[in-house]
């Protein structure tokens, strides 16, 4: 399943996983957030409820470009560097091509949609 991620005039694609937890994310689509940078490594926001873990591994191994679920806080991470391997952290899709749009400042407002 393919999203798009508009930030301002720009839009980005993604390609989504076909889990539980990126199901349950999508069914809250149109959704627009407020990204805000955590640890100079990913974009961040808090849906309003938790997601489904449904089937979920114990962890994953993010890179550039994935958009993941962290289940211990129930946030939304969207990768911009490596990192390694993360307890409770759920693989729900990935950026397809450039995504400096979203990485080009602190704070961003975002929409996601259905493709």
């Amino acid at each position: 399943m393919k999203i798009k991620i508009t930030v301002g005039d720009m839009v980005l694609t993604a390609t989504m996983e076909n889990n539980e937890t990126a199901k349950d994310f999508v069914s809250l689509f149109p959704l627009t957030v407020k990204l805000e940078d955590y640890a100079a490594t990913e974009k961040i926001f808090y849906p309003d409820r938790k997601l489904s873990t449904e089937g979920a591994p114990s962890g994953f191994k993010p890179s550039v470009g994935d958009i993941t679920y962290y289940a211990p806080w129930g946030d939304i991470a969207i990768f911009y560097k490596n990192f390694g391997f993360a307890s409770g952290l759920i693989n729900l899709g990935k950026i397809d091509g450039d995504m400096s749009a979203l990485t080009g400042s602190k704070n961003s407002t975002v929409t996601f949609s259905l493709d």
